[in-house]
C-alpha cells in the first residue's frame, strides 16, 4: 500500500477529509520551497503537490504562471528539485506528488525519474498535458517504482474517459472543479459535485476537487461530496505577495486559516 493510499484510508478511518496544497518549485527559491514542504505538512496538509516550472503552462492561470517564471530564472533542474525534496523528508513523512507537464519529465527521462523520485521520497506523479490513452507504458514506469500515478478529470470528460482514467489511475483521481485554466475564484461551480457523482461509479479511488478552491468556505464544501480540497493559485499568490523573509511563516498561517476544524462541520 502506497504512502498516498494509507493517508486516505486514515483519512476514511477517522471520517476525516484531505487539504492539498499547490506550490511551485523554486518559487522564490529552491531553500525555501524546502521550508513550505516542511511548515505546509506541519500546518495540515493531507498531501502536497509540487509543481515543475514549466516555459508553456498553458493549463495554468497567470498567479502560476508567474511562479513558473520566477522559478525558471534560478536555472535549477528536477534533480536539484528532488534533492530539496530529500531535505524535506527528513522532517516529514506528508506525501508529495510531482505535478507536471510531460515535456520536462520526457527531457529528463522517465525511468531515471522513477527511480530518483522515489528514492527521494516522492509518492506519486500527475502530468497535466497526459490523457489516459497515451499514459500506458509511463503509468507502468512509475508502478515498478512504487509510485503512483494520478489523472486530472474534468467536467468535460466522457464517460468513457473517465472509465479509462479509472482503470489507470492509482493513489488518487484529481477533479478539476470546471474548464479551463487554474486561478481562484470567488464562487465554487455545481459542475464539480456532479463531476464527482458520475466519477464514483468507475472508481473507489479517493477524489481531490481543485482549480479555483480560495476561500475556508470553498475547502468546506468541497469536503460535502469529495475526499480532499487543492487550494493552488491562493497560496502562490501569497508567495508572490510575500516579502522574502515571511514567505514561509505567511503561507502557513494562510494554510492553518483553510483547514477549518473538520469537527465543525455537519
Amino acid at each position: 500500500m502506497s504512502r498516498i493510499t494509507e493517508t486516505f484510508a486514515s483519512l476514511k478511518r477517522e471520517n476525516r477529509k484531505g487539504f492539498i496544497p499547490f506550490i511551485t518549485a523554486g518559487d522564490p527559491d529552491l531553500p525555501a520551497t524546502r521550508d513550505l514542504i516542511i511548515e505546509l505538512a506541519a500546518a495540515g496538509a493531507t498531501l502536497i503537490e509540487l509543481g515543475i516550472p514549466f516555459t508553456d503552462p498553458m493549463a495554468d492561470g497567470p498567479v502560476i504562471q508567474r511562479a513558473s517564471d520566477r522559478a525558471l530564472r534560478h536555472g535549477f533542474g528536477i534533480e536539484d528539485v528532488l534533492r530539496i525534496v530529500g531535505d524535506a523528508r527528513k522532517q516529514t513523512d506528508v506525501p508529495i506528488i510531482l505535478f507536471s507537464y510531460f515535456n520536462p519529465l520526457l527531457q529528463f527521462g522517465s525511468e531515471r525519474l522513477a527511480r530518483e523520485a522515489k528514492a527521494a521520497g516522492i509518492d506519486g506523479v500527475l502530468v497535466t498535458d497526459m490523457v489516459p490513452e497515451e499514459a500506458r507504458e509511463f503509468a507502468a514506469t512509475l508502478r515498478r517504482n512504487d509510485l503512483d500515478m494520478i489523472f486530472l478529470v474534468a467536467p468535460t470528460s466522457t464517460d468513457e474517459r473517465l472509465k479509462l482514467a479509472a482503470e489507470n489511475a492509482s493513489g488518487f483521481i484529481y477533479a478539476v472543479s470546471r474548464a479551463g485554466i487554474t486561478g481562484a475564484r470567488e464562487e465554487m461551480s455545481a459542475a464539480a459535485e456532479n463531476l464527482v457523482r458520475r466519477l464514483r461509479r468507475f472508481s473507489d479511488l479517493p477524489v481531490a476537487v481543485g482549480f479555483g478552491i480560495s476561500k475556508p468556505e470553498h475547502v468546506t464544501d468541497v469536503w460535502r461530496y469529495a475526499d480532499a480540497s487543492v487550494v493552488g493559485s491562493a497560496i502562490v499568490s501569497e508567495i508572490e505577495m510575500s516579502e522574502p523573509a515571511m514567505v514561509v511563516s505567511r503561507v502557513g498561517k494562510l494554510a492553518r486559516r483553510l483547514v477549518v476544524p473538520q469537527e465543525s462541520i455537519v
